[in-house]
């Protein structure tokens, strides 16, 4: 009896993932909006240090490299759910660092690939070796998914201020001596505006 109830089982695993795997959509083919909301592909799940990033040549989600071992942060693990606006690209020729529009999901951890609808509340721009480098902040649009209740900068600022501090805290010091600038916040309206900027024709 054991054996046909093994062999269903992982019959059912298999049909399972594979339809887990046929339905997840290619990221590059993914717009960066979506009605009223922005789109955003998770790399790095929230409360992970791995420095996981989407290979274009490969599609695949892969850790990044550092002499040859798994980029791994060292400090506290990432505070949300770390990715990309798809089909963005921050030009080399107009200012960006040359890669898609970064976004942190303020939510509980998803995993890496998912995609999802999100709200943006805010930018934080960075100096980072000399280069600007804007980060969207962002929740769900989903309500399941809200761990907290601000749609808006303003909201954002006044009733999360401490979880706010923590975000531009965490940011100034991932790097360790390498070092980040914090040069300022901006609104929703302004991250709306990145995204509509950075888009790729």
């Amino acid at each position: 009896m054991k054996t046909p109830t093994i062999g269903l089982l992982t019959l059912l695993f298999l049909v399972s993932f594979s339809c887990r795997q046929s339905t997840t959509p290619d990221p590059t083919t993914v717009a960066a909006t979506k009605g009223e909301y922005l789109q955003a592909v998770i790399e790095i799940p929230a409360g992970t240090n791995h420095k996981i990033e989407y290979n274009y040549a490969s599609k695949q989600f892969l850790n990044d490299q550092l002499e040859g071992k798994d980029r791994v942060i060292n400090f506290l693990p990432y505070p949300g759910n770390y990715g990309f606006i798809p089909s963005t690209l921050m030009d080399k020729e107009r200012g960006g660092d040359g890669d898609a529009l970064d976004v942190l999901v303020l939510s509980e951890s998803v995993p890496t690939g998912t995609i999802m609808e999100v709200i943006p509340i805010g930018a934080l721009m960075l100096r980072d070796r000399q280069e600007i480098d804007t980060k969207i902040i962002a929740i769900p649009a989903d309500p399941q998914q809200q761990v907290i209740k601000a749609e808006d900068f303003m909201t954002f600022a006044l009733r999360y201020d401490a979880a706010r501090r923590i975000i531009e805290d965490w940011f100034q010091n991932y790097k360790g001596a390498e070092g980040v600038e914090i040069v300022r916040w901006e609104d929703e309206q302004y991250a709306i505006q990145e995204v509509e900027k950075w888009k790729k024709e």
